[in-house]
């Protein structure tokens, strides 16, 4: 019999995308925030959206708290990634009106979809 070789654990280490540790993404997430912050004047201003400046500015406190459960340093840096390329598409004026918008648009409840359900929702 052939002697057993010992079993080598294999750690695979993962790349990280930009930051290598929570806090470096952390700090990540907070500049975006303060640019996304410091920059909505100006898409109320350019975009002559219906909002005001405090109604923006709760929505894009919203849209960062979607997030804060997230910890993975690389899922973080995919949002960052994200968040920087809506900014720049803003600030550049490739997005319309309808696009800036679309941040408030109502979320919309699915139909019910058995007999059941339907019957309480009084559809037919």
């Amino acid at each position: 019999m052939a002697a057993k070789e010992p079993v080598k654990r294999v750690i695979q280490q993962v790349r990280p995308i930009l930051s290598l540790d929570r806090d470096e993404a952390r700090r990540r997430v907070l500049n975006l925030y303060k640019a996304w912050y410091r920059t909505i004047p100006f898409i109320v201003d350019k975009f002559d959206i219906p909002k005001s400046e405090e109604q923006c500015k709760s929505k894009l406190r919203e849209m960062f708290l979607r997030h804060k459960e997230v910890s993975d340093v690389r899922v973080i840096d995919m949002l960052v990634i994200k968040g920087q390329m809506e900014l720049k598409e803003c600030t550049k004026q490739w997005k319309q009106k309808g696009h800036v918008m679309n941040y408030w648009q109502e979320t919309v409840e699915p139909k019910p979809a058995d007999f059941l359900s339907k019957f309480m929702s009084g559809q037919n």
